[in-house]
């Protein structure tokens, strides 16, 4: 990854594991969170590399809908 990129991985990650069990957030408020609003679909890309930094409650991050994203 680009440094940028993996600054960005790093920031949306970090917002991921600040969501309290029992709690989702959708992509988009991630992406809000992260000081990037138009890049809730980078914010997906990241959660689908996110096994290669650790062990992240991704599974909390839904789509716009409340559903988990296809293929989960």
């Amino acid at each position: 990854m680009a440094k940028m990129n993996e600054e960005f991985a790093f920031l949306v990650l970090s917002i991921v594991a600040e969501i309290p069990p029992g709690q989702v957030a959708t992509y988009g408020q991630v992406a809000d969170l992260a000081g990037y609003p138009k890049n809730a679909r980078l914010v997906g890309r990241v959660l689908h590399q996110a096994e290669y930094y650790g062990d992240y409650p991704c599974h909390r991050v839904v789509n716009s809908q409340g559903a988990c994203a296809p293929n989960w």
